[in-house]
Order: C-alpha cells, then structure tokens, then sequence
C-alpha cells in the first residue's frame, strides 16, 4: 500500500494554502476560486492548524442565512475536529477514514507541524495507480513475464 508521503511528493510544491483566523468567509471565498481548490487550512502562522474551511461548510452556511455569512470570519464555519493523517499513513486507511467521515479534504500532520493537505481525489488517484500496478503484475506472473 503506498503511504500518503508518496502522494504529496506527487503534487505541486506550492505548500499548504491557508487563511488566518480572522480573514472573512468572503475572502476564503475568494482564495478557493482563486486558487482552485476545495478546502483551505484555517492557521494564524501557516504551520499550526486551528481548523478547517471546505466549500460545503460555506454553502452549507449560505444556504442557511444567505450572504451575509460571507461577512463572518472563518473561524466561525472552520471545523475545529479535524482529522488528520501522517506521511506514513496508508492509503486504503486514509481513504475509509474520509468515506466513514464523510469529508473531501485531510490535512497531513508530521507531529504538531502541518506538512500537506491530501484530497479524495488525490487519494482515489493513488489507489487507482496502485490496483493498476497490481493487475499488470498478475497479468505479467500469469503470461509468463
């Protein structure tokens, strides 16, 4: 099983996008299109984690109180129990931990220092990359490669 550190050297070296505390929902807003993504790690200092905002927080939210949410600071909508992973997490392990959760996105810890933040997506393209791998070993024991 690949670990997680295999799937953040896979991505771009860009770090962790995060916003501060008191930035407002409407400027994370803005950081998510900007920057194309679907979470944003809320941090006073970029390395340590006081929660999360994903999309469906601030939809979730606009869909109960219209715009004016979009005035708030995040750390109003933040999920402050956010689970997260290691680098030496498995991939099997990472991926049943979002789907029991329910949640798209996962922070990757090294201790008390955030390290990566790991989408669904990146996770389901691992394992696919993985099975794929898999098959064309069997494919290769069984015709005799």
């Amino acid at each position: 099983m690949m670990p997680v550190s295999t799937i953040l050297k896979a991505k771009p070296s860009e770090g962790v996008i995060s916003i501060a505390p008191g930035a407002t929902v409407g400027e994370a807003t803005q950081l998510l299109s900007t920057k194309r993504i679907g979470a944003v790690i809320v941090s006073p200092d970029g390395a340590a984690m006081a929660g999360i905002l994903s999309e469906r927080d601030i939809v979730r939210e606009l869909g109960r109180r219209g715009a004016a949410c979009l005035a708030d600071p995040v750390e109003v909508l933040m999920t402050r129990d956010v689970v997260t992973c290691a680098p030496s997490d498995r991939t099997n392990d990472v991926l049943q931990r979002m789907t029991d959760g329910r949640f798209r996105h996962m922070p990757v810890m090294q201790g008390d220092r955030l390290v990566g933040l790991i989408s669904i997506g990146d996770v389901v393209k691992a394992r696919l990359t993985e099975l794929s791998t898999e098959v064309d070993a069997l494919e290769g024991m069984i015709k005799g490669f």
